[in-house]
């Protein structure tokens, strides 16, 4: 009696302490767990990242070890460290792969790659990774609620990596590099097809080839875009290149 009066004391103290002041040394798994949390609730992410860090070195395996290891991938989240909690959450999924957090720790190790995608502008390995990652949640968890989420957020990343390869191509045409902006424009429409950037690349290169006279490039493409893109504002335009391109080589011919 007096054991279990003690040990419901010591968890009321736990639950109420926020300081990372108390003595953890004699805590149970379960206790320390608490209390690491009741700082994680507190935002004290800091003091939890070390409470966390500590039960899983003193507790290794045990029952609540997958717990203490996703919340360590949780602090480092909540403070920004994005490539240390990837890394936390990584070794969640690799290290507890039957751990009830695995879902979890998945969409968030593509969450950590996602807000460490940089500007268009810039190198997008971290992008990238961040599409490989939401891709495998949605491969392996298809049924969860975060799916739909993982999903939107791999089509404005994919709309980031669209419209690098865009202005990269519309660099070249202005530096007169016609073969490697054709090439950009090519893939934007090819990988990226279902971004925004897919007609406008189409667009632009069919400009591109009319500037350069090649006529009949430009009228194949004129009817590939207005086959794609029916609804697209340019679509008048292209008619217009259309048929002026016809009648040019119907005269030539």
């Amino acid at each position: 009696m007096l054991k279990k009066l003690f040990a419901i004391t010591l968890i009321g103290l736990i639950i109420t302490s926020c300081s990372g002041s108390l003595d953890t040394t004699n805590l149970t798994a379960d206790e320390r767990l608490t209390y690491s949390m009741k700082l994680y609730e507190n935002e004290d992410y800091e003091d939890a990242a070390k409470e966390f860090e500590a039960l899983l070195l003193q507790f290794p395996g045990s029952a609540v070890s997958d717990d203490a290891q996703f919340y360590l991938g949780m602090t480092r989240y909540k403070r920004g460290e994005y490539i240390i909690g990837a890394y936390e959450f990584s070794k969640l999924i690799k290290g507890m792969p039957t751990s009830e957090f695995v879902p979890q720790a998945q969409f968030m190790l593509a969450e950590c790659y996602y807000q460490l995608s940089p500007d268009f502008s810039l190198d997008q390995k971290y992008t990238k990774k961040a599409i490989e990652e939401f891709q495998v949640f949605i491969d392996f968890f298809p049924l969860d609620s975060k799916v739909a989420e993982a999903e939107k957020k791999i089509n404005e990343l994919n709309d980031k990596l669209a419209r690098k390869e865009f202005s990269t191509a519309v660099i070249y045409e202005k530096l007169e590099y016609t073969k490697a902006a054709l090439k950009y424009y090519d893939n934007v429409m090819e990988i990226y097809h279902d971004t925004q950037y897919a007609p406008l690349a189409h667009y632009n290169k069919i400009n591109l080839l009319v500037s350069k006279n090649r006529n009949q490039e430009a009228l194949d493409a004129a009817k590939s875009f207005l086959q794609k893109y029916p609804s697209d504002p340019n679509f008048s335009s292209v008619e217009r290149i259309k048929s002026s391109l016809e009648s040019k080589l119907s005269v030539s011919n």
